[in-house]
């Protein structure tokens, strides 16, 4: 289904979620029962309540960030100032609190537990910005890395994310109001996409965090082999063969990259891996996996700018000799979270 346009999404989407949230908490207890007498017949501790409770909260999630983004914008003359520095700042102090809330709550609910190990020290460290390249598999891995850019390294995000994340309204509100890029592939053309991305690495400051999965989308062993098979069919053999050998992520798209990289050639660089939810693929995963109590690990590498490539192939190739650094890493780590 095509995205509605922006106008239309504000005028029907954000009302709906709060319509919604309200005609829920009030027939709340008809559901609850429904979900009580249905959980003797479905496998997993009480299953169909903690579902229905991950879904309220969810909405209630989403009803209350729009409302606290209405009052910003009102506070800020109407959306006049919305974009000023003042008002940046208070926009991502508030997607920080509202993160805390969201992992505070899926800790409890899902039992799902976070952990970093191996972070290199200047990960943390303000003082120059950083491009940060994550690997993307499984439910919820970019909330996951911009809660900790946001609440545990106090970075400010630049985002590259597809455009049908626009369909959650607390996520449409938030991010166009903040740097960030919302995608087409596949509508977009190849080189528009690249300087979109390009665009948005430029004048990246101290506290800075740009933030793109070079993947394209989350890993699939069906999306695997199709951009194999993407590859060969622009001639591109070698690195073809070199995503052959890479089983647990896709074959990473350059030119996003190395638009960033052109951009802001002052930032390092952080690779991102994790693993814990890659087995979740479809939702008949997580319908099976759910309640998770899950143990998501997470790893961080900093390239410091010095030690980043210069040349266009020669940054091609150190790119795809990261991924694969980060495929082996998970197949050594996806096991012991299992």
């Amino acid at each position: 289904m095509p995205l509605p346009p922006r106008w239309l999404r504000r005028l029907l989407l954000a009302p709906g979620v709060i319509l919604l949230v309200i005609l829920l908490v009030t027939t709340v207890p008809l559901w609850a029962l429904l979900a009580v007498l249905l959980s003797p017949f479905v496998p997993g501790r009480l299953r169909p309540l903690r579902l229905l409770w991950i879904g309220l909260f969810y909405l209630l999630w989403d009803a209350a960030a729009l409302l606290s983004l209405f009052g910003l914008w009102v506070a800020s003359g109407f959306g006049w100032r919305v974009r000023s520095p003042a008002f940046q700042r208070a926009h991502y102090v508030l997607a920080g609190w509202f993160l805390r809330v969201l992992f505070w709550q899926a800790r409890w609910t899902l039992r799902l537990s976070l952990e970093v190990v191996g972070t290199d020290p200047d990960t943390a460290m303000p003082g120059r910005p950083e491009l940060v390249l994550c690997r993307h598999a499984g439910p919820g891995d970019s909330f996951i890395l911009i809660h900790a850019l946001v609440n545990w390294f106090r970075r400010e995000p630049r985002i590259v994310l597809k455009d049908t994340l626009q369909w959650d309204p607390a996520i449409d509100v938030l991010l166009n109001r903040l740097p960030s890029r919302f995608i087409a592939p596949g509508r977009d053309g190849a080189n528009s996409l690249t300087e979109q991305v390009g665009h948005l690495a430029v004048g990246l400051d101290d506290d800075d965090a740009f933030v793109i999965f070079p993947e394209g989308g989350n890993f699939t062993p069906r999306r695997r082999v199709r951009a194999i098979a993407r590859l060969r069919d622009r001639g591109h053999e070698r690195m073809a063969l070199r995503a052959e050998a890479m089983r647990h992520v896709l074959a990473p798209q350059p030119g996003g990259v190395l638009a960033a990289l052109d951009a802001a050639p002052d930032a390092g660089v952080i690779f991102v891996a994790h693993t814990g939810l890659d087995r979740m693929l479809t939702i008949g995963d997580v319908w099976r996996e759910l309640p998770m109590d899950k143990r998501l690990v997470m790893r961080f590498w900093s390239v410091p700018p010095e030690e980043i490539p210069a040349g266009r192939q020669e940054r091609i190739d150190w790119l795809y000799e990261w991924w694969s650094r980060i495929d082996r890493w998970i197949a050594e780590n996806r096991e012991s979270v299992a």
